[in-house]
C-alpha cells in the first residue's frame, strides 16, 4: 500500500477559493426561484411561488438564471397545438373583455392577448375577424366574436380543452401586447381644404351590437 502526498498550498490556490466562496455567498443558499415583486422588491426562496407572485425566475445550481419553459400535460399541448388561443380585447373601459379573460384563466387555457388600442389596430382586428368587436376569441380558424360563456365553453370542449385548469401551478400567462407594431407618425403637411360636399340623406341606424360586445 502506498500513501500519495497532496501538493503543496499554493497562495494563487488560496485566491482561487476565496473568489469562489465569495461568487457562492452571492445567491442565498438552497434558493431556486429569484422573485421580483410588484413593489421591486427582491426575494429568494426554495418553493415554487404563486402564479401572481411577481416576475419569477428559476435559478440553477450556483443561483444563475435558468430559461426553462412550462411543461403544459399532454392534452394541454394537443389543444394549444391544433386551435391555439388568441383573446382581442380593448384597453378602455371594458367589463367582457374582463370577463372573457377570467373565463380563460379559471378554465386554464393558455392563450396570447392582443390589446386593440389605435386606429390601426381596429383595421387589422378587422382584416383578421371580419369586425371590430371585443372582445373576440380565435381558436384556430374558428372567431367567437363577444363574449358568451356558454357558447366559448361549448367551443373550447370541442376543441379539447379541459373544463377544469391543468395548468402548472408555476405557469405564467404572457403579458398582453398591442396587435400592430407601433410605428412613429410621419409629419406631413395639412392637405388643403376641400370643398364643402353636398348634404346626402342620413343613413339607416345600424343595428345594435350582440349582448357583451364593444364594437370599435
Amino acid at each position: 500500500m502506498t500513501h500519495r502526498l497532496s501538493p503543496p498550498i499554493t497562495p494563487a490556490m488560496l485566491s482561487a477559493a476565496a473568489l469562489l466562496c465569495a461568487a457562492l455567498a452571492a445567491t442565498p443558499a438552497l434558493a431556486q426561484y429569484k422573485v421580483v415583486g410588484p413593489d421591486g422588491k427582491t426575494t429568494y426562496t426554495d418553493r415554487p411561488p404563486a402564479p401572481a407572485g411577481g416576475n419569477v425566475t428559476a435559478l440553477g445550481a450556483r443561483g444563475t438564471p435558468v430559461t426553462t419553459e412550462v411543461a403544459l400535460p399532454q392534452e394541454l399541448r394537443q389543444a394549444t397545438s391544433r386551435f391555439p388561443a388568441t383573446l382581442y380585447v380593448t384597453t378602455s373601459a371594458c367589463e367582457p373583455c374582463d370577463g372573457a379573460r377570467q373565463l380563460l384563466r379559471q378554465r386554464g387555457v393558455p392563450f396570447t392577448e392582443k390589446q386593440v388600442v389605435t386606429a390601426e389596430d381596429s383595421e387589422a382586428l378587422e382584416r383578421l375577424t371580419g369586425a371590430r368587436d371585443a372582445p373576440t376569441l380565435t381558436l384556430g380558424a374558428q372567431t367567437l366574436k363577444g363574449l358568451s360563456a356558454e357558447v366559448w365553453n361549448s367551443y373550447l370542449d370541442a376543441a379539447g380543452y379541459p373544463r377544469e385548469s391543468r395548468l402548472p401551478a408555476n405557469y405564467q400567462y404572457p403579458a398582453a401586447s398591442p396587435l400592430t407594431e407601433r410605428r412613429e407618425a410621419a409629419r406631413v403637411a395639412p392637405p388643403a381644404p376641400r370643398p364643402a360636399a353636398r348634404a346626402e340623406p342620413a343613413p339607416a341606424p345600424a343595428a345594435p351590437p350582440a349582448p357583451g360586445t364593444i364594437r370599435f
